[in-house]
Order: structure tokens, then sequence, then C-alpha cells
């Protein structure tokens, strides 16, 4: 609510599938000083709708301590950079690790305070966000976070290293696959 009382122009864009939740939200926006008008609600859509819709907002505000998993994974690669705030736990890591593995590392903050001095910072500065969707658009196809060929070779090489263990006789066990 601070960003949207203190940046002029700026809306907040949600999911909109749930009246009861629309209008509490709004409720509480009027209380902090933001006209309710300025959250927006989408409906649900599926699909390439999905992606195309994700791909017309500015930034993606995450979540905290729950991070965006399938849905910072669908904003990147719709070219939407998303800011998050990365915790202490797997939940609180997820679009951290999705982000340094788009080639964004930049957009993973440690702080409360981190995240919404950048969240400001890049939506007071359009030009900064242009140059993050053309890095991200750049990046999409060579990034390790869409880099299926490279998946897809290291689930291979666990499936072979997991049976000649199971072929030896040896009981199941971790093991790790040299990044490449």
């Amino acid at each position: 609510m601070r960003l949207l009382r203190d940046i002029d122009g700026s809306v907040f864009w949600l999911l909109g599938d749930n009246g009861d939740a629309i209008c509490n939200l709004r409720r509480e926006a009027e209380k902090r000083g933001v006209a309710g008008s300025r959250l927006i609600f989408a409906p649900r859509v599926g699909g390439n709708a999905h992606l195309v819709r994700q791909g017309c907002a500015d930034l993606f505000l995450d979540t905290f301590p729950y991070t965006a998993h399938t849905t910072a994974a669908d904003a990147l690669w719709a070219g939407l950079p998303v800011i998050t705030y990365s915790g202490e736990t797997f939940a609180s890591r997820v679009a951290g690790s999705f982000l340094k593995a788009a080639g964004l590392p930049e957009l993973v903050t440690t702080s409360l305070a981190d995240y919404e001095q950048l969240a400001r910072k890049l939506a007071t500065e359009p030009n900064a966000v242009g140059w993050l969707k053309e890095k991200l658009q750049a990046n999409r196809l060579t990034c390790r976070l869409f880099d299926v060929n490279r998946f897809q070779h290291h689930l291979e090489t666990a499936f072979t290293i997991a049976h000649e263990r199971h072929r030896q006789g040896l009981p199941p066990g971790s093991f790790g696959i040299e990044h490449s």
C-alpha cells in the first residue's frame, strides 16, 4: 500500500476470482489511503492467454514467506521481471532460485526493506524496467532456468547412475550431477 500511495499512476493487479476477497482487499486499501479502484482484479485465464497477459505488466511483486513457484516461472517466461524477498525456507527461496537461473540475481532481496526499496526504484525508473525486460528476453532461450536440453541431460544422467547403482547391488544413496 505504501508503494501504491507513493507512486502516482501505479496499480496492483491481482487474480479476481473471489468476490469476498475483492471487497475485503479494496476496503483495506481504502483504510490505508489508496483508492480501491487502483486494485485491478482480472479473471482467471489459462494457457497462452495467461502468459500473454503477464507480459503486459511492468513488475511482478512476489509474496513472502511463500514465494511464487510456477507463477514466477510463467512470469519470467512471459518476459515479466519478478522482485522477490528470499528467506531461509525452501518455500521462501524458490522464486530467488528461478531469478538466479534466469540471470537476474539483482532482483533477489534479503529483507523487506530492500524489497520495498527495489520495487520503488524500479517503479519510478521505467528505463530500468525496460532494461530488465530486454535482458530477460535475451536470456530466455539460453539461461539455465529454461534450458530444457541441459535439464534432460542431467535427468538422464541421474537415471543412468541410479540404475547402475541398482545393477551393482548398491542401496539407494545420494549422488550429484556435475553442472555443465
